[in-house]
């Protein structure tokens, strides 16, 4: 007979007495419960006989599995002994419940709240497991090595960590971040390794949290870095659990935010922003060749168009005579100086690279192709643009997607907008100021309290080999120094 057929009441909507005034904290019964929940609609009181004593159970539907709910907790309580009606629910999962704000937060979380008539209350864990299987990373993708990536789960993020790093020495706690989201964090370490001094920043800044609506791991960056106002990230966000494992055990911490699959490492540097995973999956000379071209890209997306407007502009006599009489042929039909019209090709590659990402893929990528050579060539045919000028913002758009961090292409572009000014007011001199302010400012930018710009600034000569370029795996022996960890060798020193 199903379970269901047990209910003296089942689907039950709650309207309170008018006249009813709000519970006290500490009192407990399923009428201060209706009353907290009043106007929810899937909010249900079920009624059952269990062993000719009466039992109430509390739930909001759309938290709860109703499969578990039959199994777990309705059939052991039918066929429970008459003294044994309020214990007989599994044990593993049962919790006792106290005070009526204890009961709300059970309850919200995807508890059974079960009430006997001799007042015994307890409440008991069966949430709906919502959620995406485990794919394959879409911003982190490579050829080689693991395919799979977070997802929303919190639960199933800390198993693929731990499933990397099966050791006791890998500690979790736990907090409650955001009044009205009840978001989940859990800040991860590798006690032994990391030095307690990052821990216990990271717990200051996590317990400083004082928001009331958390919904990703971007808000938590947000309200824990250390200078809020620069466009460079100091969290790195990732949904790959291998890079999650790397960071932890080279004396990093991690967070893990419930209902985002991205998790927060830090503390980081401005050179980890450009680091691949597919680098210590190639021979390390591959690996080196690649991230090296990875900053010559960033270069070159940051000065090629501002440095192009400063010389046209400010700086012809700089430009082979050859060279000028193609610049001077292809310049000779634009109605407006160089500044306007790189800053036009700018806004209008920007604008297509979002309408590509926020269209469905298949047809972004169309556009993005299509769009690009159309208003490219139309734009050369009308004499709005230069064919010069456009191939100048192609290389520049290209070089920026070699950069494996979303965040810092984002950051990229913007510094590119504040260069080109620069390089239309001043000419070199403008660029050349433009560099040394980012170079101060790289200075004076940390995370966790720790230098952005380490091991070069301050130097640690034990950190370049992982850095620029990448030393072989077994050069590779000891963690890095700017993160001060209490083990600094990887090798345990046996002997084969």
């Amino acid at each position: 007979m199903h379970w269901i057929g047990w209910f003296k009441k089942q689907d039950k909507s709650y309207t309170p007495n008018e006249a009813d005034t709000q519970p006290p904290a500490g009192n407990l019964s399923p009428q201060h419960i209706q009353q907290l929940f009043h106007d929810i609609h899937d909010a249900q009181v079920h009624e059952l006989d269990a062993g000719g004593r009466k039992v109430k159970l509390f739930y909001i539907r759309s938290f709860v599995d109703q499969k578990q709910v039959e199994s777990d907790i309705v059939l052991p309580l039918l066929h429970a002994p008459d003294e044994q009606a309020g214990q007989k629910v599994i044990s593993e999962d049962r919790v006792d419940v106290t005070t009526l704000q204890q009961a709300e937060e059970l309850i919200l979380q995807g508890g059974i709240l079960v009430f006997d008539e001799i007042g015994n209350v307890c409440a008991v864990k069966k949430q709906d497991q919502l959620g995406r299987t485990i794919d394959s990373s879409e911003q982190e993708s490579i050829v080689y090595g693991p395919k799979d990536s977070l997802n929303e789960r919190l639960d199933k993020n800390l198993t693929l960590i731990r499933r990397r790093l099966p050791v006791a020495s890998l500690k979790s706690k736990k907090w409650t971040a955001g009044s009205l989201s009840k978001t989940s964090v859990v800040l991860l370490y590798m006690e032994g390794i990391v030095n307690p001094e990052l821990v216990r920043i990271a717990e200051m800044k996590t317990n400083q949290i004082d928001f009331d609506v958390l919904l990703d791991s971007s808000h938590i960056s947000a309200l824990m870095e250390d200078h809020v106002n620069s466009v460079f990230p100091q969290f790195q966000q990732t949904d790959r659990p291998d890079v999650l494992a790397a960071a932890l055990a080279s004396g990093k911490v991690v967070w893990l935010v419930d209902n985002t699959p991205f998790a927060l490492v830090a503390p980081i540097t401005f050179f980890d922003l450009f680091q691949s995973p597919e680098d210590y999956i190639h021979r390390w000379m591959v690996g080196s060749f690649l991230r090296g071209l990875r900053f010559v890209a960033f270069v070159i997306a940051l000065f090629l168009t501002p440095a192009y407007v400063a010389v046209t502009v400010h700086h012809y006599q700089m430009v082979p005579l050859e060279m000028l009489f193609v610049l001077m042929q292809s310049r000779s039909e634009i109605p407006y100086p160089p500044f306007w019209e790189a800053l036009l090709m700018l806004l209008t590659l920007e604008i297509l690279k979002e309408a590509s990402l926020r269209m469905p893929t298949k047809s972004g990528q169309t556009l993005g192709v299509v769009g690009g050579i159309v208003i490219g060539q139309a734009a050369v045919d009308a004499g709005i643009a230069s064919n010069v000028m456009v191939i100048v913002i192609a290389i520049s758009a290209i070089a920026s997607f070699l950069v494996p961090n979303y965040l810092m292409t984002n950051a990229s572009k913007l510094l590119q907008f504040a260069l080109l000014i620069l390089a239309a007011w001043l000419g070199m001199w403008g660029i050349g100021f433009g560099l040394l302010w980012l170079c101060i400012h790289l200075h004076g930018l940390t995370s966790l309290g720790q230098p952005y710009l380490s091991p070069l600034s301050p130097f640690f000569a034990s950190d370049w080999k992982d850095t620029v370029f990448r030393a072989p795996l077994s050069g590779m022996r000891t963690r890095p120094a700017y993160l001060k960890p209490l083990q600094r060798m990887r090798v345990t020193g046996r002997k084969p």
